[in-house]
């Protein structure tokens, strides 16, 4: 049955805290479910301005009590309601009994479909009857047995539910598509594409802000209907009522339960009808085609590669890079022999210029004890990246390493607009077209994962793979491995590897989230694909969020809503906030933020390549502002115009008028198709390239790209076999910790700590001061002998610094988050306490700021290193000392000459949120 209004399901500590605020009177009070313990509730409660949370929890028979202080003997309640009417009454063990009750409000109008493109999936109804007589009625030529057995169900079911237009889409899916659905099942594509359309089309009466209670009524009895259909014996019961959480409203109480039992339908109804379907394959011997297996052909060797350059002021010179013989070769005279040919292992160093985007310092080994720097001047930014790439390949495949220190990852994503895609799709799978592209030197270099993600997907799940990998092996002559393949409705993910990567992949986990109407229909929402690569985890979410300009609430919310309900990762870290679950997560897909500006503005700067003006009114660049969704997350530069709405055939002009029974509705062209990404701290990633292509046009979309550069680690072996004596231990000490949160509460808290280099999760005494005096922020702090003393597994100094420690500050009594974050091990090995200072997350919000002191120490026999292939490559801001043809001797240390690259995000300087300042007296 319905539940009470005072009942808010799942929503946050910190919405739950806003809200009272809002409520603002002693007294005030709200229930919501518990994030520690599943099937348990927090009672949270106002008083004196401070949020006071208790926990309910059911005993072994179901019953409810309050944990409240001690002393006061725990009562049992049979139902939620007896329980906050019984402690509405004074002196039972709560600050204040319960006296206003703060409502839900009402829930943001659910999103459906697009409704942009006009083409849906496939399915077409024209002029179906209001009446159910009309399609009974009616011969259908052609029909095939199952066809014809399903829609004699239907007959005679219909007798017992009103006539409606949805009864008129369910017959015209039972009559022409569910043969396709069938079809489809029986070549291994489970994903009834034309089921879910159906449905779709015909819940779109429940898309209105207040549905009419008979439409509900008429879905409902659809809804029986068609599952009967499929579940002949039985037909479907209602959920479960939730127990005694009951209005007191009976019409409000009916019109809640009923939609219940729509969104209860709805979710059991796609996995009945597949269960159907499938039987009836196997039932009439339909069985899923072989695909024999074909021998990998051989990799393509790589082409030389030339480049112009400029070297000193004016002198022109060829630099050839050979990736398979390992070299590099200086021409100063064009047709003549080579000044200088310099081997792979004779590479110091590369240094990218960052006031010059064309120019790189070359660091070599000459002669014994000497070092030569030359700086050379490239055509453009394209073609130094690419002569870079091509060095940074050549490092890797003559390092001789038995495991990678760094691969590259290839992100796409496109809504393919329910059309097929075009023969080719080479421009996308090698990052040419519009924006930060891939120089043509570099364009067929294979990369180690491909990342795949598509929305309005016709195509079945065997099908658009196999596509994907004859596409690739074209291309690169590489015969790809399937890693994942993830679907929720025409919303995918495919992860590919290459085959010698296949055995470094473990701990491959899916995961799919839906929200659309009600969040049970799943043409909205995300798939998720999380793995291992070695020792290095890796999280991948395509998503598809509502659409519409005026969405922008609703967008956030389902982000939200994702973020809190996919289930990817390791499961030892489902308390933490899913960004900081991996070493790198990456999100993309079909965001549908929009633009914020008339279609005709916007047209004259998409005309003069004027897009700063454009990404100041990009709606997801103003959230991301507002720290609304995508917090610490970042996004490769945008240089490359809206990638919706095209019109359909051509790149030429946007299609932003559509036309409408109700109107003319405007979609104005926008850069909705994005791709994200949020890595751990002082970890590498960079993005290479990010863009679209020009010359896919199927759909109203056009397929964007992004390629990264990824630092990884592998399973650390150390140098060092163990011995008979004591194994010398490697100790993380923390001398002190402060912690300022946002929250109402005041409740003692203590600090969890987790970590891939520990044996087991520790946690922290309970706060040794705290202070309250700025309402709504909560300060306090821990000394060191409250902070437990780490010891990780290994000592070793080069597996230390790539670890890092998650820490997440939970309430004592309720062990509740209050906020996690993630610290580096790397910047804080040494004898000496270090400072570090980062945000607190949960849930997608910043809930506070923590800094403190903390050291690594290394026993001195297991602190040698080793660099890594990345590391040779820096970021280095122009000087005025002259550098071309200039010996340095002695070489000095690389560690001198690096600078800290641009990947990694910079130390906090002070509290992050403004309001933090009040504590430091900043006024």
């Amino acid at each position: 049955m319905a539940a009470a209004s005072w009942y808010h399901r799942d929503i946050s500590r910190v919405v739950a805290e806003e809200l009272l605020a809002k409520a603002g009177r002693d007294g005030c009070f709200l229930v919501r479910d518990s994030e520690s313990v599943s099937g348990a509730y927090a009672l949270c409660l106002l008083f004196q301005r401070h949020v006071h949370t208790y926990r309910i929890l059911p005993d072994d028979e179901g019953l409810l009590s309050v944990q409240t202080v001690q002393g006061i003997q725990a009562k049992c309640f049979r139902t939620l309601p007896d329980l906050i009417g019984a402690y509405q009454q004074p002196n039972n063990g709560l600050v204040t009994p319960l006296l206003y009750p703060v409502h839900r409000a009402r829930q943001a109008d659910d999103d459906d479909s697009d409704g942009d493109d006009g083409r849906g999936s496939g399915l077409v109804v024209s002029g179906v009857p209001g009446g159910a007589g009309a399609w009974l009625s009616t011969p259908i030529a052609g029909r095939t047995p199952i066809s014809q057995q399903l829609h004699q169900r239907l007959e005679e079911q219909v007798h017992s539910s009103p006539a409606s237009d949805f009864m008129g889409f369910m017959a015209e899916y039972l009559n022409h598509h569910v043969q396709l659905d069938l079809e489809a099942l029986r070549h291994g594509h489970p994903q009834l594409r034309h089921l879910s359309t159906a449905l779709v089309t015909a819940c779109r009466t429940l898309h209105r802000r207040v549905a009419q209670e008979h439409e509900i009524d008429f879905t409902l009895a659809g809804l029986e209907t068609l599952a009967r259909v499929f579940d002949p014996p039985t037909s479907p019961r209602s959920p479960a009522r939730e127990q005694g959480l009951l209005t007191s409203d009976p019409d409000l109480e009916l019109l809640l339960h009923k939609i219940s039992t729509v969104n209860h339908l709805l979710s059991s109804l796609e996995k009945k009808v597949l269960k159907s379907l499938q039987e009836t394959v196997s039932r009439h011997n339909l069985v899923l085609p072989s695909v024999a297996a074909a021998s990998p052909p051989a990799a393509k060797p790589l082409a030389v590669q030339s480049f112009e350059v400029k070297v000193g002021k004016s002198q022109r010179a060829t630099l050839t890079v050979d990736v398979e013989s390992g070299t590099v070769a200086i021409t100063k005279r064009a047709g003549g022999p080579p000044e200088e040919i310099i081997p792979q292992d004779k590479i110091l160093q590369l240094i990218k210029y960052q006031s010059v985007q064309s120019k790189v310092r070359l660091v070599y080994d000459r002669e014994l004890q000497r070092s030569l720097s030359r700086d050379f001047l490239f055509a453009s930014a394209r073609k130094r990246e690419a002569f870079c790439q091509l060095l940074q390949l050549m490092k890797i495949q003559h390092s001789n390493l038995d495991e990678p220190d760094l691969i590259s990852v290839y992100v796409g994503t496109w809504n393919m607009g329910s059309t097929p895609p075009p023969r080719s799709i080479a421009s996308w799978l090698t990052s040419r077209g519009l924006g930060r592209t891939q120089d043509e030197t570099t364009a067929c270099i294979p990369h180690d994962i491909y990342v795949i993600g598509t929305q309005e997907n016709s195509l079945g799940d065997r099908e658009w793979v196999e596509f994907l990998r004859a596409s690739l092996k074209t291309l690169m002559a590489i015969d790809y491995r399937v890693v994942a393949l993830q679907c929720l409705w025409s919303i995918k993910i495919v992860v590919l590897v290459k085959p010698e990567h296949e055995r470094r992949i473990s701990h491959v986990n899916t995961s799919s989230v839906k929200t659309g109407i009600a969040n049970t229909l799943g043409n909205k929402g995300a798939v998720g694909v999380s793995f291992l690569f070695n020792g290095t985890s890796f999280g991948f979410i395509n998503c598809h969020l509502a659409s519409g300009s005026e969405k922008t609430h609703r967008r956030n919310q389902n982000y939200s809503d994702i973020l809190r309900c996919l289930v990817l990762g390791d499961k030892q870290l489902s308390a933490f906030d899913l960004t900081l679950r991996f070493t790198h997560l990456f999100w993309f897909g079909d965001l549908n933020y929009r633009l914020d500006m008339d279609v005709q503005d916007i047209l004259a700067h998409v005309t003069k390549k004027e897009f700063e003006a454009l990404l100041a009114v990009d709606q997801l660049n103003l959230e991301r502002e507002k720290n609304k969704v995508f917090l610490r997350f970042r996004e490769g530069d945008i240089s490359f115009p809206p990638t919706y709405r095209y019109e359909r055939g051509s790149r030429d002009s946007y299609m932003w008028q559509k036309f409408k029974p109700t109107g003319v509705r405007i979609n104005v062209p926008s850069w909705c198709d994005r791709i994200l990404w949020k890595s751990h701290p002082e970890t590498h990633v960079v993005c290479n390239s990010y863009g679209c292509t020009d010359d896919i046009v199927t759909s109203d979309h056009s397929p964007v790209f992004a390629t990264f550069e990824v630092g990884v680690t592998s399973q650390f072996v150390p140098k060092k076999a163990p011995g008979s004596g004591p194994e010398p231990l490697a100790c993380i000490e923390w001398e002190s910790i402060e912690v300022i949160v946002k929250t109402a509460s005041r409740s003692k808290c203590y600090i969890e700590f987790h970590s891939y280099c520990l044996e087991e999760a520790q946690r922290s005494g309970e706060n040794t001061s705290q202070s309250c005096d700025i309402p709504g922020f909560l300060r306090m702090g821990w000394s060191t002998k409250h902070l437990p003393v780490l010891n990780p597994i290994l000592p070793d100094l080069e597996y230390l610094g790539d670890q890092h420690v998650l820490l997440s500050v939970k309430g004592v009594e309720s062990c509740e988050s209050y906020g996690e974050c993630c610290i580096a091990m790397r910047s804080m090995i040494g004898s000496m306490a270090q400072q570090f200072e980062t945000f607190l997350f949960h849930r997608g919000e910043e809930t506070g700021s923590i800094r403190g002191w903390m050291k690594v120490r290394v026993p001195k026999d297991r602190r040698s290193t080793r660099e890594r292939l990345y590391e040779w490559i820096s970021f280095e801001e122009e000087d005025a000392k002259p550098a071309a043809d200039t010996p340095t001797c002695p070489r000095p240390p690389l560690q001198q000459v690096r600078t800290r690259p641009r990947s990694l995000p910079e130390p906090a300087a002070s509290y992050t949120n403004p309001a933090y300042f009040i504590f430091e007296g900043v006024p």
